[in-house]
């Protein structure tokens, strides 16, 4: 089993577009969207759900309202200002506390000195993950909540899932949906797979977030690969971003035109290459021509 992660070095390159088309076009993969902060593959994959479980990925405080003696030493030690007061519970009485579970940053603090041991501390749901069917086959994705914590978490529990269905299912490959930048959520996505395909776009901002992506593949020693896309906005940064990625040892796996219907197609929920067979559907064909040849290579990397 081989497993092929699409990134970006920043959101709106068409690491998502690329990615649909790559399962529309897989031969018995499963499929995994591992950017659970704004997921949207669903969107064009329109997954049936068949399992769903809840996420908890951090722990908040609450402050029982029956035990506490209004001291305010939660309010005082709080660094995060996630205890709020609020007017008295009774007249006479001392000021009500109640933590704002967007604020806490789940330390423990409060709990830890409360004096009357007022303050609850537990596990909170940050979100919901999903096993899925899809027209291409199996699909793991998950929604995290607002302002949810711990993405990089599970992000690592959605690719555990992909890879448990794929050994389940006898699949050969896990086509990985990676959030864009180079931070935790990435790392999670990204470390012990086999192929890292970065998607880069030709701006200048493209070619600096495409350093930073090319970095973060070679350290963690995965075989890298690049393609540009929309390339023909601006042929010759198209042509130094190749040249540039040679340097950065990532290989070029060809172009992707600007094209209308990459948006028409997301708009009749479908990927490119379902949608039309010339323009940038045959670029996406011909660039996962390149990419499926390196995945099957990847072995002995």
């Amino acid at each position: 089993m081989r497993e092929l992660v699409v990134i970006s070095g920043k959101g709106g390159t068409g690491k998502t577009s690329v990615l649909s088309a790559f399962a529309a076009l897989a031969d018995n993969a499963v499929v995994a969207d591992c950017d659970v902060d704004a997921a949207d593959l669903h969107l064009v994959l329109t997954p049936a759900i068949v399992r769903e479980q809840e996420f908890s990925g951090g722990f908040c405080a609450r402050i029982a309202p029956d035990r506490c003696t209004s001291c305010g030493r939660c309010e005082e030690l709080c660094r995060f200002g996630a205890v709020v007061r609020g007017e008295p519970a009774a007249e006479g009485g001392g000021p009500s506390f109640r933590v704002d579970p967007i604020a806490c940053e789940g330390c423990g603090v409060c709990e830890r000195f409360c004096p009357a041991g007022a303050v609850e501390f537990g596990p909170v749901v940050n979100g919901r993950w999903f096993v899925s069917e899809t027209r291409f086959g199996p699909m793991v994705h998950a929604r995290l909540g607002v302002a949810g914590e711990n993405s990089g978490k599970l992000v690592t529990l959605v690719r555990r899932e992909a890879r448990r269905v794929a050994q389940e299912q006898r699949r050969n490959l896990v086509l990985v949906d990676g959030p864009p930048g180079i931070g935790c959520p990435v790392i999670a996505s990204i470390a012990a797979a086999d192929v890292v395909l970065v998607v880069a776009e030709p701006t200048l901002s493209g070619l600096h977030d495409l350093a930073r992506a090319a970095e973060l593949v070679r350290h963690f020693g995965i075989r890298g690969l690049v393609c540009v896309n929309k390339w023909d906005l601006n042929a010759s940064l198209a042509e130094r971003i190749e040249a540039q990625a040679g340097r950065w040892h990532l290989a070029t796996t060809g172009r992707i035109r600007y094209d209308r219907a990459v948006t028409d197609a997301q708009v009749h929920r479908q990927s490119v290459v379902e949608f039309a067979a010339d323009g940038a559907a045959a670029d996406v064909r011909a660039v996962w021509a390149q990419v499926l040849a390196a995945v099957a290579g990847a072995e002995g990397l």
